[in-house]
C-alpha cells in the first residue's frame, strides 16, 4: 500500500547546438518526450515492477495530466484510489541534454488539501500487508482520516518525510530521510563528520517521532539505521556505475517496506533497500568491488605510518578487530564494509595467547603471524597490529581511530559495546556494519570435524567388512 502525493514527470531530451539570439540561454532542439508516474506514483511502480498487488491513495486532478497519471498507473497494474484534488495535478518537468538537466519547470500551482476519503481507501489500508507513506509535501501525508488511519494500522509502516511535510504519525517501523533533509528536520548544523551528523540527527529524529528506527540514506555513502540502541548499523553501498538518482530514495523506501512486509528484520530491510537503490542509479543489478587499494603491513610503526598519513591529510581513520583464524567470506564483507567508511583501515588482531584465553586451548588453528600476514595481503586492509590483552582497548588508545567498527546486526537495540566509551574519549565514533549471516568460523570448524568423523566411521565399517569377507 503507498499513500502520498503523485506527479507527472516529464522529461524532455534534445540537444544544445547554438545559444539564443534574444537571451545568454541555450536553444534545445526536442528529440524525445518520456512520461511517468513521479512522487507516490514512482514507489508505485518499482514496488509492482518486483511483482507485489500494489494499491495507491493519492490525489488526482480532473485535468489532462491527471488522467495520464491514472493510465499509466494503471497500465502498470496499479490499482488507484483516488482522493479528489482541487486545482491542477502537480508536474514536473526536466529539459534535458547529453544526460544533464538544463532546467526543471514545475507546474501545478501551490500544493491544495485533497478531498474526503473514500471508505473504500480506508478499507484497504486495514488490508494492507506494509504501508509506505510517500510524502512530497502537497498535502496527502496532511489528510486526517488518512492520519487516523495510518495510526490504527496493523501492518508495518515506512514513512518517506518531506520537509514541507507533517510528521509521521507515532509508532511507525522506519523513517526514511535522506541527509539533507534529516538535517533540516532535526535542525542539525551538521558539524563534524558526516557520519556523525547523519547519527545525531536520525536519533533526535527517531525520539521525537516516536518511530521504532530512523534510517538516513547518504546516496553513494549508503545508510546509517539510529534505533532503539546507542550504535547505530551503517549499511556502506555497493560501488555502482555512475546513473540518474532521481527516484533512488523512492526504490530504497519501496523496497525497505516489501521487505517488512516479507518478515524481514528492519536492519535486513535497510540492507535489501541499500541495494536496490544502488541497483536502480546504476541501470542494472551489477555493483562492482572496492578499487584496490593496496596490501597492507603487519607492525606497529607501518600502522603509526599510515595513521599519521591519513592524519595529517584530513583524512578518516577507522579499525576493526577480531581474531579472523579462519578467514571466509563474513570478515571480508565487513573488512570491505569498515575500509569504504574512511581513509585506511587497521586491523587490530587477538595474538595467539589472547585467542587462547577467548577460544580455548584448541584455538588458534593459524598462528598469528599467517593471519596477520593473510589480513595484510586484502586489498582493504591498510594495516594490521597484534595486541595480547582481551580486549583492544590499550590498542585503540594509541590508536585513536575516528571510527571503530564492529561486524554484526545489533539493529534491533541492545547494551552499548565496551569500545564506545573508550572512543567517545577523543571523539570517535563506533559503529556496526552488517554481517553475511551463516558465515563464521566456528561454524567451519564443526562441519570439518563432522565430515572427518562420517569419514572416519565410514573407513571403519568398510575395514570390518573386508575383515569379515576374508574369514
Amino acid at each position: 500500500m503507498i499513500v502520498g502525493d503523485t506527479l507527472l514527470d516529464r522529461d524532455v531530451d534534445g540537444s544544445v547546438r547554438r545559444i539564443a539570439p534574444d537571451a545568454p540561454a541555450p536553444v534545445l532542439d526536442e528529440e524525445s518526450v518520456q512520461e511517468r508516474p513521479g512522487g507516490a506514483g514512482l514507489a508505485a511502480l518499482l514496488a509492482r515492477r518486483q511483482g507485489y498487488e500494489v494499491s495507491l491513495v493519492t490525489a488526482i486532478a480532473a485535468d489532462e495530466p491527471g488522467a495520464r497519471l491514472t493510465r499509466l498507473l494503471t497500465e502498470a497494474g496499479v490499482e488507484v484510489y483516488p482522493l479528489p484534488l482541487p486545482g491542477a495535478t502537480p508536474e514536473k518537468v526536466r529539459l534535458r541534454a547529453a544526460g544533464q538537466v538544463l532546467l526543471r519547470l514545475d507546474r501545478g500551482g501551490p500544493p491544495v488539501p485533497p478531498g474526503d476519503a473514500p471508505i473504500a481507501v480506508l478499507d484497504v489500508l486495514r488490508d494492507a500487508a506494509a504501508i509506505l507513506v510517500s510524502d512530497y509535501g502537497r498535502g496527502v501525508a496532511r489528510h486526517p482520516a488518512l492520519r487516523a488511519a495510518l495510526e490504527e494500522a496493523k501492518a508495518p509502516v515506512v514513512w518517506d518525510p518531506h520537509p514541507n511535510g507533517p510528521p509521521p504519525v507515532a509508532n511507525v517501523r522506519l523513517v526514511t530521510p535522506n541527509e539533507s533533509e534529516a538535517l533540516r528536520l532535526s535542525g542539525d548544523a551538521g558539524n563534524g563528520s558526516k557520519l556523525s551528523a547523519a547519527r545525531r540527527s536520525g536519533h533526535q529524529l527517531r525520539q521525537r517521532w516516536r518511530a521504532g528506527a530512523v534510517v538516513v540514506t547518504c546516496g553513494a555513502r549508503g545508510a546509517v539505521l539510529c534505533h532503539s540502541g546507542p550504535t547505530p548499523l551503517v549499511v556502506p553501498a555497493p560501488r555502482v556505475s555512475a546513473g540518474d538518482t532521481c527516484g533512488a530514495g523512492d526504490s530504497f523506501a519501496a523496497t525497505a517496506a516489501i521487505a517488512l512486509a516479507n518478515g524481514a528484520l528492519v536492519s535486513e530491510a535497510v540492507q535489501q533497500a541499500v541495494d536496490a537503490a544502488s541497483a536502480y542509479v546504476s541501470g542494472d543489478k551489477t555493483a562492482g568491488d572496492l578499487p584496490r587499494q593496496g596490501a597492507g603491513e603487519t607492525s606497529e610503526t607501518a600502522a603509526s605510518e599510515v595513521v599519521a598519513r591519513v592524519r595529517a591529510s584530513g583524512g578518516t581513520i577507522v579499525a576493526t578487530g577480531g581474531c579472523f583464524d579462519l578467514l571466509h567470506t563474513g570478515h571480508l564483507a565487513t573488512l570491505r564494509a569498515a575500509r569504504s567508511l574512511g581513509d585506511c583501515l587497521i586491523v587490530c588482531l587477538n595474538s595467539d595467547d589472547s585467542v587462547r584465553r577467548l577460544k580455548g586451548p584448541d584455538r588458534p588453528l593459524n598462528t598469528e603471524s599467517d593471519r596477520a600476514r593473510l589480513l595484510a595481503a586484502l586489498d582493504c586492509v591498510d594495516a594490521v597490529v597484534v595486541f595480547d590483552e582481551p580486549t583492544p582497548e590499550a590498542m585503540l588508545a594509541w590508536l585513536r581511530p575516528d571510527i571503530w567498527v564492529k561486524g554484526g546486526d545489533y539493529a534491533d537495540g541492545g547494551p552499548e559495546m565496551p569500545e564506545a566509551e573508550l572512543m567517545k574519549r577523543w571523539g570517535g565514533q563506533t559503529v556496526i556494519v552488517p554481517y553475511l549471516d551463516g558465515r563464521s568460523t566456528t561454524k567451519t570448524i564443526q562441519a570439518a570435524k563432522t565430515i572427518s568423523a562420517a569419514k572416519t566411521i565410514q573407513a571403519a565399517k568398510t575395514m570390518q567388512a573386508a575383515q569379515a569377507g576374508g574369514q
